[in-house]
């Protein structure tokens, strides 16, 4: 399978290890090695700079990862965040319901009360997973890891947050009157966040502790259907799955003017779709046809989302398409929540005009992103295994190769890495054939191989060779940094 192969790359070369292996680990938690740590801060830093240049008024903070109990009551988590809960009533083993009632029946779960799927279990006697005994009633299940701040005598309840976006709300006051009380707003969170999930499962791509990358825009609701940018991306093609697409599974393209005229879709939301598209097929160089906006009805998305679309990628290792992130219109829903349980002020005088803004959330799950990389860009062709990542994101932009482990080679070889690590990430190698290195980089996505050999010494020129295509040129030495 797909998913063993990669998940053996990824182990073998450094890319992930299970968390606290040697202790047996916890489901769900997972480590990154020296090259999956290198590669998600690439996969970060291109994300930063890609969302944070969209406005002038957008920039990152940083948030702790702990917080007080009634942050949860003022967000709504500690009511609604809960996953549907079902236990064997034999070997007491507990189990997602709704994942079960889509695995068992073949049926989508989406927006069944936990009455419904317990109806469902027992009309179809659906037995458990791991005995085979009989499932009890489904309970909704508070998914937030909870934990005592101070001494006994003296402790606080709080938690450990579900997602990055409570630090944006609740520092929007502080960062507004500090950016001189201008909208839109934009604040931006990358960091971890934890979810005691039921039943993790898919490997990376459902974790307990996790990275998310997070936009958070507050904006005048007066001024949704408005954005100054909008006229120089109204010809752009989307690729749009909405809700009545559903039974024949085809995906439309759709121009931004036209999502705006025949679907009713704000300007300022479409040109937020636009760039989220942007960042996957011209900067992560994923091909468009594994990339959609998927719609959520409903019933389906958070009760204070008006507008939700997913961002899916066609992910062969966990079998088709899967969400990566989500563009959300959560409207004045979080500083309105904050605002009635803190007793804090949180509107805004904009010239004279009061308001509580308004939320456009981009929301990324980073690990499920930095996996779908490794899965589309992953090729076994038989004498080689690479994985074709774009060079924006690969662990090391180049290897350094001495020929032979002569001396004189040796000295130019480690020259260069020197001089070009200033710029790049580099790997030294100067270890077996120089074959073998080449398939080494090869199999960790590294896009150039840069050898130095005794036509070095003769014309200071260094064969430069491009993972793809296997192809290779004669450089000069002061030029190589052209052309990797």
């Amino acid at each position: 399978m797909k998913s063993d192969e990669i998940m053996d790359i990824a182990l073998r070369r450094g890319f992930i290890y299970p968390s606290s292996e040697i202790y047996g680990g916890i489901s769900g938690f997972y480590d990154y090695g020296h090259l999956g740590t290198l590669m998600r801060r690439k996969w970060e830093d291109t994300w930063r700079k890609h969302y944070l240049s969209l406005n002038p008024n957008y920039f990152e903070v940083d948030a702790t990862n702990i917080m007080p109990k009634n942050v949860f009551i003022g967000s709504g988590h500690l009511e609604n965040f809960t996953d549907p809960l079902t236990e064997c009533e034999k070997c007491h083993s507990r189990f997602r319901a709704d994942h079960l009632v889509e695995e068992c029946l073949e049926r989508c779960a989406e927006g069944l009360s936990a009455e419904e799927m317990s109806g469902l279990i027992k009309e179809s006697e659906i037995p458990c997973p791991k005995c085979g005994g009989k499932l009890l009633d489904v309970k909704m299940f508070n998914m937030m890891f909870e934990l005592s701040v101070g001494s006994t005598g003296d402790s606080e309840t709080a938690y450990l947050r579900p997602e990055t976006a409570q630090g944006a709300f609740l520092n929007f006051k502080r960062s507004f009157n500090t950016l001189r009380g201008k909208l839109p707003i934009g604040l931006a969170i990358i960091g971890r966040a934890y979810r005691n999930e039921i039943s993790p499962r898919q490997g990376f791509y459902r974790l307990r502790e996790f990275n998310q990358a997070e936009l958070q825009i507050f904006f005048d609701p007066d001024t949704i259907d408005e954005h100054p940018d909008f006229e120089k991306i109204k010809d752009v093609s989307l690729r749009m799955f909405p809700l009545q697409n559903r039974s024949s599974g085809e995906v439309d393209e759709v121009k931004a003017s036209e999502l705006h005229k025949n679907y009713g879709i704000p300007k300022f939301y479409i040109y937020h779709l636009v760039k989220i598209q942007e960042f996957y097929l011209d900067k992560m160089n994923f091909p468009k046809e594994l990339f959609r906006f998927r719609e959520l009805s409903e019933d389906e998305r958070a009760f204070y989302n008006k507008i939700h679309w997913d961002v899916e990628l066609y992910t062969e290792s966990l079998g088709g398409y899967k969400e990566m992130g989500g563009l959300h219109y959560r409207t004045d829903y979080d500083l309105s929540g904050h605002q009635k349980a803190s007793g804090e002020k949180l509107e805004v005088n904009i010239e004279g005009k009061k308001m509580v803004p308004h939320v456009l959330e981009l929301s990324f799950g980073v690990d499920r992103n930095f996996w779908t990389l490794l899965d589309v860009f992953y090729t076994d062709e038989g004498d080689r295994k690479l994985i074709s990542l774009p060079k924006e994101v690969a662990p090391f932009r180049a290897g350094v190769f001495p020929l032979q482990k002569k001396e004189e080679l040796e000295n130019i070889a480690k020259n260069i890495y020197e001089r070009l690590s200033k710029w790049f990430d580099l790997f030294y190698d100067d270890s077996g054939s120089i074959g073998r290195r080449y398939r080494r980089q090869d199999e960790i996505g590294t896009p150039f191989g840069i050898t130095v050999d005794f036509q070095t010494i003769e014309d200071n020129t260094v064969t430069i060779r491009e993972r793809d295509s296997m192809e290779q040129k004669r450089v000069k030495v002061e030029e190589i940094w052209k052309n990797i």
